[in-house]
């Protein structure tokens, strides 16, 4: 029943948290998931926690963080990482450069200037050996904090059940819930998103929900939006909500959760820019 399974993630959540892993097999992990999701779910988590996604040993590489791909090639020969870095696509290889020890990244440049093609035999056994000793330890070798994770997981929630679930996990180790609540990102928090950002999702949503949204909301995020849309629209949009009148919380949040989850969607293809806690996310005027 949900009292047992809210038990059972409060529990996982706890764990999890604290000790930044779990300890099993991916067999028991896929009997234990098994349980409570159809095949297809299972499926797409199993394999997520088996590797990156892709068909190819270098379409998965491409799928993984550049700070642990770095980490990794960090200990290999120049040579090698110039065929890897060859292999994957130009803005990863980038990215994994600029993570990797400047004389050592530099080194890699000059090798891949000068590379020739590849043996099939070289790249044969490089594939061989990231299989082996990369890809088999990823889950290990990952740099994701476990909160970031959870705050993901909390993320989702509707506000009661997220409130439920930071209330049982306060009880049982209240530095974790605090770090999760850190991380984060609700409504509110598209406040601190600058001008631009702001028009950008306002021409992503839906009107109709936009003013849901809103209407649950600080005086202050209203106007951050009403003063990024022009005058007219502003007008409309602002008419529209008090034509709504009283409007049920569940619907307000809902609202408010899909426009979060657009401005995620937003963020990760490079359209707008979500502020961190982090000096590197600062705007420069």
């Amino acid at each position: 029943n949900s009292a047992i399974i809210e038990r059972l993630i409060v529990e996982f959540a706890d764990q999890i948290a604290a000790t930044g892993s779990l300890v099993g097999t991916f067999d028991s992990t896929e009997r234990l998931l098994g349980k409570v999701l159809d095949k297809n779910r299972v499926a797409n988590i199993m394999d997520d926690i088996r590797g990156p996604a892709g068909r190819t040993m270098w379409d998965k590489l491409g799928n993984v963080n550049e700070g642990v791909l770095a980490n990794y090639l960090k200990n290999e020969y120049p040579q090698t990482v110039a065929v890897v870095l060859s292999k994957v696509k130009p803005d990863h290889a980038a990215r994994v450069l600029g993570a990797l020890p400047e004389d050592f990244a530099m080194e890699c440049v000059t090798r891949m200037l000068r590379m020739e093609p590849v043996q099939r035999e070289i790249l044969d056994k490089i594939e061989q050996t990231l299989r082996a000793e990369f890809m088999s330890n990823l889950a290990r070798t990952s740099k994701r904090d476990s909160h970031e994770m959870m705050a993901e997981i909390f993320n989702s929630f509707d506000r009661q059940t997220e409130a439920r679930f930071i209330s049982a996990l306060e009880e049982r180790n209240r530095d974790s819930a605090e770090r999760i609540r850190a991380l984060m990102f609700v409504f509110e928090d598209l406040s601190k998103l600058d001008p631009g950002s702001v028009q950008t999702l306002i021409r992503s949503v839906d009107k109709v929900q936009l003013g849901l949204a809103l209407k649950g909301t600080s005086d202050d995020l209203r106007n951050l939006f009403f003063s990024n849309m022009s005058e007219r629209a502003s007008r409309i949009l602002r008419e529209d909500m008090e034509n709504m009148g009283p409007v049920r919380l569940r619907d307000v949040e809902q609202a408010q959760m899909a426009m979060v989850q657009t401005a995620k969607d937003l963020a990760q293809r490079g359209e707008i820019m979500l502020a961190g806690s982090s000096g590197d996310d600062e705007l420069i005027y």
